[in-house]
């Protein structure tokens, strides 16, 4: 891990007066992680589809519409800079400011736009003969070629030139498992503008709320605070928090209601996963119990969080399927687990007790990732849901989300009982009578 301290933490704007984010930084030392992670490898090279990957390696973004289209492609090579292939207008623009790669790095290209333009067109051909011919050119065509993700046509295509295609994509997990100190910086101001989006929720939260309109107050605020993706906003109510269905509907909240959001958004690439629950106007002891012990259950976890335990370690913390009402871990899985996060929220490691009890990896310092936790009532009518998002420091966890979540709190109308004329007998002489208002417990 990095001395080097970020200062303001919280602040976007660019100052001559301290050090916060180095953009530049972050560009030369992500590139330099998939570089030394390829030079380790048997691997002579990447081909890389997957945007978080290419943006990892070049720094480059197009916008979220790009994501699923998989037109987008960089060869990196080792000792070589990367090159990208990327639509036309957008390589020339990065030709013009994205000045930390040289122009040969930004190349136009096209793709079947994912069986778009017809195989016989031979798109995927001229593609694959491209690649073979640099890494020919550099001495690196017999060397096994690692890919992320391909379609069949691309993979044919460039096993068609005599490569030999493996996976490409741990090699980049693994890269990107440690995060630079301006990754942590950035992660945890992603965390901070969903504290914002959590207070927000729990003063707009009220009986006959419905769920998409919680999810477009999340996504108002998200982005006016400078959010580039709002990925997802889960939210859940009522009868339907047990079994969590994992999407959002337009149910109207009524008193009483448990309510769990999920919030995954993007700042500058750098993403969160972020589980609440709140309750509306009132809350139950069969609520309150269930909250409590996903919070006990995912306190547990954090608490062995540091360098040196495993990922057996965390994952034996966390409650078992048989506690949550399931017959196997794979039924529970997603329930009660752990995530990478970074440029994706689904990065190394992830932990959980499916497979991590009888594959543990190291917990390491530098690591960003979520933990989760979810316990449903007895009678099986409702369910508590926490996330809590940790970076691995020497001395333990650091949480990095902050809205309050020690207990479940309560959203929507404070209802009142009234007067109470009760008098102090010792202020009877002073007063005829006392009016006093209480909350009505919830």
């Amino acid at each position: 891990m990095s001395a080097i301290s970020i200062a303001s933490p919280g602040a976007v704007m660019g100052v001559d007066w301290e050090e916060r984010v180095d953009f530049g930084r972050l560009r030369t030392e992500r590139l330099a992680r998939a570089h030394a992670a390829l030079e380790s490898s048997e691997l002579g090279a990447l081909v890389l589809f997957d945007q978080n990957n290419i943006r990892y390696t070049t720094a480059t973004h197009i916008g979220n519409w790009a994501r699923d289209k998989l037109f987008r492609c960089v060869l990196l090579m080792r000792g070589r800079d990367p090159i990208l292939w990327d639509i036309g207008s957008a390589a020339r623009r990065h030709k013009a400011h994205a000045g930390w790669l040289p122009e040969s790095s930004w190349q136009a290209g096209i793709s079947s736009w994912r069986g778009s333009i017809p195989e016989q067109v031979g798109v995927e051909t001229g593609n694959a003969k491209r690649v073979a011919d640099l890494l020919r050119e550099n001495g690196l065509a017999g060397d096994p070629v690692g890919i992320d993700v391909v379609e069949i046509p691309v993979l044919r295509a460039l096993e068609g030139e005599g490569l030999r295609i493996v996976n490409g994509q741990e090699l980049m997990q693994q890269a990107r498992k440690i995060k630079t100190v301006d990754e942590i910086a950035l992660l945890n101001h992603s965390a901070g503008m969903v504290d914002a989006a959590y207070d927000e929720l729990y003063r707009f939260l009220r009986i006959g709320t419905r769920e998409n309109d919680t999810v477009a107050l999340v996504n108002k605020v998200l982005y006016e605070l400078g959010s580039e993706e709002v990925e997802a906003v889960n939210a859940i109510s009522g009868e339907r928090c047990s079994p969590h269905p994992h999407v959002f509907s337009d149910r109207m909240t009524r008193p009483g209601d448990t309510a769990y959001f999920d919030i995954i958004h993007s700042f500058n690439g750098y993403r969160t996963c972020y589980y609440r629950t709140l309750n509306v106007g009132s809350s139950t002891a069969a609520q309150r119990d269930a909250y409590n012990r996903a919070r006990e259950a995912i306190d547990q976890a954090i608490s062995v969080v540091r360098p040196g335990a495993s990922s057996a370690d965390v994952a034996l913390a966390l409650p078992s399927a048989t506690d949550l009402g399931y017959t196997s871990e794979e039924e529970a899985f997603g329930l009660q687990y752990c995530h990478g996060v970074g440029l994706s929220v689904w990065e190394q490691p992830l932990i959980s007790r499916y497979h991590s009890i009888e594959h543990p990896v190291p917990i390491e310092e530098g690591m960003v990732f979520a933990l989760e936790t979810y316990w449903p009532t007895k009678d099986g009518a409702s369910a508590a849901r926490i996330e809590e998002e940790v970076v691995v420091t020497a001395d333990g966890a650091e949480v990095i989300t902050r809205f309050p979540a020690d207990q479940l709190l309560v959203a929507g109308t404070r209802y009142w009982n009234g007067f109470n004329f009760a008098v102090d007998r010792s202020d009877r002489d002073a007063v005829d009578a006392v009016p006093e208002t209480k909350e009505l417990s919830a």
